[in-house]
Parts: structure tokens; C-alpha cells; sequence
């Protein structure tokens, strides 16, 4: 057996080693908890560290095994939770001081379906307030720094999920994506993350006090981040469990009908009118190698309308914000996340109900389009953002640098505009920063879109553990 610290062992890895009786439950949560220990302090990442519990948790597992009992396929995998779903008991603080002492009188879906999958929840991890940047940092629990340069953010909103699982915090970490908060801290930390098809993953907050916005109904998700790909695929299984609560959950197959091969894929620098940085096109034109190097043809074409549906997910967002959450970021947000949800809420052309009517339509053309040219190119390789991982706090230096940032992400959020999957996967260091793609498929094919990201993993290697050498 492989001598590796045992917090180093991937999900997958850790679950066959318990199944088998090599590993206990307690010997790996309490691998990823020392880790914790070592760590989280340098980064701040982990909010919440749950030790008497996650042990308690994993004594139960390792006597559920001595007994005979059917075991999940996580079972006794350390995770983590992101500090903006409920999780029975504790905070859902959504980083905000006002929450602090709150209580979930229940479990958010997610969760219940990675402890059903055998999973243990040793930490939440640290997101902006509301979940709305993607820097993540918040008045109650400080700034999460990125573990490869703490001059850069960890990405958002998910930034504490993935500084996390990258300084090897859990094998798994939960996250969500409204407008890339899985797939840009994933980009900014060197790891892997599928952002499901909307419909995949049920979401549901037992807290909530009223519904979400139609906004983040359409277009928010729930996701795995990991260090690998194996890994994200047996955590998009474990939740994408059914639940009651969501009525948009779909029982889809996880693994749809073969394709026709070679699968051609279609090769977009982004929004024509905005200039891709020469890292990005780098890291484009490696993938792009790796994947022509397994059979893939690649071409260079624009998907439909890329700018228009950025634009849409910009104005539907904004005008959501202005009614239904500036009211609760007046009453509970600091000034910064106020000066930066009026900057969101200007983007918005919809300030009149005809206009949000027709806005909203509009998404199915949109949607239409994509699913049309995507039956000649079921798979899109795309840039994660227009420029590398941004600096920390680049976000706070007025609106005309920000509306500049928003515009840069603008093939990160167009695609959950259109409810797609979008896998996303590092290419490798550019002078010691991570960079990366991103990977959308059509919809509930998030096993395509892994596939190919499996391709470039194998190319390029698991981007962690050179982390792990240099910490």
C-alpha cells in the first residue's frame, strides 16, 4: 500500500480503501482534520471546523462497516460545506455578521445527499456576503487567500471551498455557481469542478424565508469541487440525488448515449469584442492540443450569440437585485457589497415589467440557438474568464474598473444564463499561477464534459500536488 499522508488520497481512493478495510473512517477524517489544523489558519478557509463532530460522525461509519451494513460510495470520505446552505443546527451565515448565531431547522438537499452517500462533514468553508463576488471575503470572517499566491483571490464565491480542498482540507469540497462561483475558484486554485446542468443538483434551503429570485432559480446551481476529475464525478453522483423540495430537479441519467466520434468541438475565445489575455489564449491552445492529441477535432467558431446571452444573465440579475435583494443587502450588508450590488443592479436595462417579460423570453431563443449549433459541436472549449486569476481586491477599485472585471467574466456567467454543464479544468502554471478552462456540454451531458476534462487532467496531471511540494 502507497505510503502517501492519507489527506492526500483522492475521494475515490479513501472510499475503496474503507470499503476494503484498509483505511478507517477515523484514521482519514482525522488525516484531513490534523491537515486542517496545520493549515486553514494560513489560508482561512475553513469557517467553521467541525472536529467532535466529523469524529463522532466517522466512529459511526467504521462500526456501520464492522457490522455489515450497505455502505455509500463516500462512505467515510472527509468534506466540506459551503457556509451558504443549511447544514441542521448550525449558521447559515451567507457571510454575514447578522447570521452568525443563526440555526437550520434542517438540511439543505445537497447535504443530505452527501451524508445518504457516506460522507463527512468536517468544516464549512467561507464565502463573500450573499455569495455575491468573486473575491471572498466578508466582515464576519475575514478574506480567504489563495494557497498558490495570496496576492490573488481564491475566486468566488465558493473561494473558501476551494483553497480548501486544494491545500488538501477534505477530498471534496461543496459549492455553488450562479455566475461561475464553482468554476472561477476552481480556475483561481488549480482544480477541478463540473457546474451541472440546472435541473441536476436539488437546491433548497429550509432557512430561506421567502423563494429566490426567478434568477437564481434559472440559472444558480450546486456543485463539487475537487482536486481531480474521478473525484468530481462520484461527488456530482452522490448529489445529484432526488429531492422533493426542488421542483426544477430532473431525473436525468448521469451517462447519456454514446456520441458519434471523433466528437468535434468547437474552439471560442470568448465575446468577440472583448480582448482575451495571452495567458487565457495560452492555456486555450494547450487544452486544444490535449484534446486533438486524444481524437478530438477541434475548430475554431463561435457558439450563437455569446455577448447577447452574457448581457441577458447581466440584465435579469441586475433587475432580480433591485427588487427582490437590495432590500436585505441594505439591511444587512456592509457598504462595500452595497457599492458593488448598486454597480450589478445599473447593468440592468429591465426596470419596467414589459421589459423583464421580454428580457426573460428571450433566454429560451438564446437557449434554442446553443442547443441547435451544439448537434454539431456537443462540446465548447471556452475561456473560464477573459484574464487571468485576478488580485485580491480588484473588485473594490471603483465602478469603472469593475464594470471591466464584469465584463471579462462574461463567458463564465453566459453559461448559466443558459442552463448548460460546464466542466472546469487547470492547463497548468503560468509563472506559478494556475490557468485553466472551462468545458460546456449540452444539457444533462456533464459526462461528456468530464470526459474530455479527464483528457486534459491526464496531460497536464493533478495541479495540487505540485502545490503540496512547494508548501
Amino acid at each position: 500500500m502507497s505510503d502517501i499522508p492519507v489527506w492526500q488520497l483522492s475521494a475515490v481512493e479513501t472510499a475503496r480503501r474503507i470499503h476494503a478495510g484498509n483505511l478507517s473512517a477515523v484514521e482519514a477524517v482525522s488525516a484531513a482534520l490534523d491537515r486542517l489544523d496545520q493549515c486553514n489558519e494560513a489560508i482561512n478557509a475553513v469557517t467553521m471546523p467541525l472536529h467532535e463532530h466529523a469524529l463522532g460522525a466517522a466512529s459511526a461509519a467504521d462500526s456501520a462497516r464492522a457490522k455489515g451494513e450497505t455502505l455509500g460510495p463516500l462512505h467515510g470520505v472527509p468534506v466540506t460545506i459551503k457556509e451558504n446552505v443549511d447544514q441542521q443546527g448550525l449558521p447559515n451565515t451567507n457571510g454575514l455578521p447578522a447570521f452568525a448565531q443563526s440555526s437550520a431547522p434542517g438540511n439543505a438537499p445537497v447535504v443530505a445527499n452527501l451524508l445518504a452517500a457516506g460522507a463527512i462533514i468536517i468544516g464549512r468553508t467561507n464565502t463573500p456576503e450573499f455569495s455575491y463576488r468573486w473575491f471572498t471575503d466578508n466582515p464576519l470572517r475575514g478574506r480567504t487567500l489563495n494557497p498558490w499566491d495570496a496576492g490573488i483571490t481564491p475566486g468566488g464565491s465558493s473561494g473558501g471551498a476551494a483553497a480548501a480542498v486544494a491545500m488538501g482540507i477534505g477530498a471534496i469540497a461543496h459549492g455553488n455557481d450562479l455566475g461561475g462561483s464553482l468554476r472561477y475558484p476552481a480556475y483561481a486554485c488549480g482544480l477541478a469542478t463540473i457546474k451541472p446542468s440546472l435541473g441536476r443538483v436539488a437546491s433548497y434551503n429550509p432557512s430561506a424565508p421567502e423563494e429566490r429570485p426567478p434568477s437564481l432559480q434559472l440559472m444558480s446551481v450546486q456543485g463539487p469541487i475537487a482536486r481531480c476529475v474521478a473525484d468530481v464525478r462520484v461527488a456530482l453522483a452522490a448529489m445529484a440525488r432526488p429531492d422533493a423540495r426542488d421542483p426544477w430537479w430532473v431525473p436525468a441519467p448521469l451517462a447519456g448515449p454514446a456520441l458519434e466520434r471523433p466528437l468535434r468541438v468547437a474552439l471560442t475565445r470568448g465575446p468577440v469584442d472583448l480582448e482575451c489575455d495571452p495567458k487565457v489564449l495560452s492555456a486555450l491552445m494547450t487544452a486544444a492540443d490535449h484534446l486533438r492529441a486524444a481524437g478530438y477535432v477541434v475548430e475554431e467558431v463561435d457558439p450563437p450569440n455569446i455577448d447577447e446571452a452574457a448581457e441577458r444573465w447581466r440584465q435579469l440579475l441586475g433587475a432580480d437585485t433591485q427588487e427582490m435583494m437590495l432590500p436585505a443587502i441594505r439591511q444587512f450588508g456592509s457598504e462595500r457589497i452595497n457599492d458593488l450590488a448598486d454597480v450589478l443592479a445599473d447593468l440592468s436595462a429591465a426596470n419596467d415589467l414589459a421589459t423583464y417579460m421580454r428580457l426573460s423570453a428571450d433566454r429560451t431563443r438564446l437557449w434554442r440557438e446553443w442547443a441547435i449549433f451544439m448537434q454539431s459541436y456537443p462540446l465548447v472549449l471556452a475561456p473560464v474568464s477573459q484574464a487571468p486569476p485576478f488580485p485580491q481586491g480588484a473588485d473594490e477599485l471603483g465602478t469603472s474598473a469593475y464594470q471591466t472585471l464584469v465584463a471579462q467574466q462574461s463567458m463564465l456567467y453566459a453559461v448559466n444564463l443558459l442552463g448548460l454543464p460546464s466542466a472546469a479544468i487547470p492547463t497548468g502554471l503560468n509563472q506559478g499561477v494556475p490557468m485553466g478552462v472551462q468545458l460546456i456540454g449540452q444539457r444533462f451531458r456533464e459526462d461528456v464534459c468530464l470526459d474530455a476534462a479527464q483528457v486534459i487532467e491526464d496531460a497536464v496531471g493533478v495541479l495540487a500536488q505540485t502545490l503540496w511540494a512547494r508548501t
